[in-house]
């Protein structure tokens, strides 16, 4: 069989490969250019970069809008599986995986001769442990917990890449969403938001039917210019032999360092369940910035809003149920509401999948930025609310 390869020899400098939420690629490059690594190519969720498995340490750690970081060990043709067990089985997996360790394999494959994506995953896996047998005496253990070492394939036609998926579980996953309650967004997705309203912790940040709080705890690391992956101690680039113990050590001390300990301004949550407000105060004393936020039980348009400048941002139901749609319309011209008689001076900002219920908000927009939650098209719509006669809060 002609095969082409290139082989990550001795991990050195290599593709990196970062996935993201779709729609969120413009934040994440914005973040990449940032920590200094180069942007080579993008698609609709992911952005390649090059670096070293070192580098992937500092990206699993910083990246907010981040869900994957993945090292590419090497590339090949193979047009069957056969092909793929071979090339695969011919990779040195002993130097980086322990012959008493635990092996994850996902793939993404879009190959004729495969009509089961589990099929390339195990056969994969089997080059993988065989090749660990032969040259060692004992096989690593599989399964599909991604809590060690992950190995992921990527298949298409006969293209392949073989990658350390150095993340492990997904960076979505910080560690303090203990209570998510119903239909959370993602951390990922809030940080996004959050950047796209370009709010840097220099004004207040409100947030009414905060829910279980993702979008205020999101805002207090942003602000405080928390890296958002401090709270984790478990990542697959630790499972893998050679994990450089002291840089990580170095970058997690480095990263605390840098992080401030108070705000200049206000950061409020609330919602009209009591609920979603314990849920929302526990999650974020789990991230360690329950007191840098406002808490408090009351309907959306009861929330205090300070004098002086900031944002107003509100994730409202989309009224995916039809039954609620006419509800909705009125929570929505209330938002509308709101924003006129208690916003003055703020930026508003409604996060929605449903741009027909947002027509009752009453406002022009002044931008409409695009976000997938899930599988749901959304805007990200912003209002301008000017300075005026702002009518008593009491």
């Amino acid at each position: 069989m002609h095969q082409t390869e290139k082989e990550n020899k001795g991990m050195g400098k290599n593709r990196i490969l970062i996935t993201c939420a779709k729609g969120i690629t413009p934040f994440l490059r914005e973040e990449l250019l940032q920590l200094g690594f180069p942007v080579l190519s993008e698609t609709i969720a992911g952005i390649a970069t090059e670096g070293t498995m070192d580098d992937t340490l500092r990206l699993n750690l910083h990246l907010r809008t981040a869900h994957r970081v993945l090292f590419l060990i090497k590339e090949f043709t193979a047009q069957n599986a056969d092909a793929l067990y071979d090339a695969v089985s011919r990779i040195a997996w002993e130097e980086y995986i322990a012959k008493d360790g635990y092996l994850c394999v996902t793939s993404s494959v879009d190959n004729q001769s495969i009509r089961d994506s589990r099929y390339a995953n195990v056969r994969c896996k089997d080059a993988i442990v065989d090749r660990i047998r032969e040259k060692c005496g004992q096989r690593p253990d599989s399964g599909p917990d991604q809590d060690r070492v992950v190995v992921n394939l990527y298949w298409k036609d006969d293209q392949c890449a073989v990658y350390f998926d150095t993340s492990g579980e997904p960076l979505s996953r910080r560690g303090y969403r203990n209570i998510p309650l119903t239909a959370p967004m993602q951390e990922t997705l809030a940080a996004a938001v959050i950047m796209a309203t370009g709010w840097d912790g220099s004004s207040h940040f409100i947030n009414p039917m905060c829910g279980s709080g993702t979008l205020a705890i999101e805002a207090a690391f942003i602000a405080l210019n928390r890296a958002p992956g401090l709270l984790r101690n478990n990542y697959g680039f630790m499972h893998i032999k050679g994990f450089n113990e002291s840089l990580w050590e170095n970058l997690h001390l480095q990263a605390k360092k840098e992080t401030k300990k108070t705000l200049g301004y206000k950061i409020i949550a609330t919602d009209i369940r009591r609920e979603a407000v314990e849920a929302a105060r526990k999650n974020a004393a789990t991230a360690g910035v329950a007191h840098l936020i406002e808490f408090a039980a009351c309907d959306y348009s009861g929330t205090a809003v300070p004098d002086g400048k900031g944002i107003v941002i509100l994730n409202p139901e989309y009224g995916e149920r039809m039954g609620r749609i006419r509800e909705l319309e009125v929570v929505y011209t209330g938002i509308g509401d709101f924003f006129k008689q208690k916003c003055r001076g703020y930026n508003g900002y409604i996060f929605t999948g449903n741009l027909d219920l947002a027509k009752n908000v009453g406002l022009r927009t002044k931008r409409r930025i695009p976000f997938f939650n899930g599988g749901i098209e959304c805007r990200l719509l912003k209002y301008e609310l000017y300075e005026g006669s702002r009518k008593n809060k009491s």
